[in-house]
This record gives structure tokens, C-alpha cells and sequence, in this order.
């Protein structure tokens, strides 16, 4: 099987998912967020892992300027549609306004929650919110941000 680059050497592409360091990037822990979903960096190499993925390494300016290996599914051209997001997963928000069930306020304004999930698609972006023990898929206009607990 012969495996055809998507990108170019020195093409600008996007990343749409967060590049957290799996063990293998120096000097960080594993599970570092290396690389913010929406940020744009330059391919500089094309490489082949386990004979069936390209991985590409993209240098990232404004990342620290710091050089990560990408999949070929985590990249998107640099002029693709994007819409960034907020918030990502593992963050801490509170509720702009109560969320109810059925009329009953379940989550009162105010309250803080923990993002599981973001939905990107469709559009506008909305999350899956850990409150307590309940999970609500709320839209971002919906939620107000934390400092990360």
C-alpha cells in the first residue's frame, strides 16, 4: 500500500482536536495539552508510523513554537472552515441560567460543572456538562468559564 500526503512541506494546516503528549514529547508529562484544537502550524516533515499513518511534524509558532507529530485525521487546511470553540474538554464552567427538565429546575444559574464533551457539529457548538451526578448538553451561550480546579 503506497500512502499519499494529504499536505505539503511548509502547507499551514489546522489542528481540530487537542495534541496532548502521549509519552513520547520530551521534557513534558504524558497527558500535557501540547497543542490547543484550532491552532494553526506548519507541516516541516511527512513520516510513516506502523506502515499504514502518515504522521506529520507540524511546527506550531504560536504553541511555544514547538514541533508535534500529527495525524493525517487530526489536520485540516489552514483556510478550512473553522469555528473555534470556548471551552474543551476537562474544563470547569458555571451554568448562566438554571437548566430544567420537564419544568423542574434541575441546575440552578451559578452552578459549576466539568465539560465532557464538545459538540461541534452542527453548529453552534454546544457541550455535555457533568452537574453533580447528570449530564446536560448545553450551548456555549449558555455557560460561563472557570479557572481549571
Amino acid at each position: 500500500m503506497i500512502l499519499e500526503p494529504r499536505f505539503a512541506s511548509d502547507e499551514a494546516v489546522r489542528v481540530i482536536r487537542n495534541i496532548r503528549n502521549d509519552g513520547t514529547y520530551p521534557g513534558q508529562p504524558t497527558g500535557t495539552l501540547l497543542v490547543r484544537r484550532g491552532s494553526v502550524g506548519y507541516v516541516r516533515q511527512v513520516g510513516v508510523f506502523l506502515q499504514d499513518q502518515l504522521i506529520y511534524t507540524v511546527h506550531f509558532l504560536e504553541a511555544d513554537n514547538r514541533m508535534v507529530g500529527c495525524r493525517e485525521v487530526e489536520l485540516i487546511p489552514a483556510d478550512a472552515p473553522w469555528t473555534p470553540n470556548h471551552f474543551e474538554r476537562g474544563d470547569y464552567v458555571t451554568a448562566r441560567l438554571g437548566l430544567a427538565v420537564q419544568g423542574t429546575v434541575i441546575v440552578a444559574a451559578g452552578t459549576t460543572g466539568e465539560i465532557i464533551a464538545v459538540l461541534r457539529e452542527p453548529a453552534p457548538t454546544h457541550y455535555h456538562v457533568l452537574f453533580g451526578t447528570r449530564v446536560f448538553h448545553v450551548p456555549e451561550s449558555g455557560l460561563d468559564g472557570l479557572q481549571n480546579l
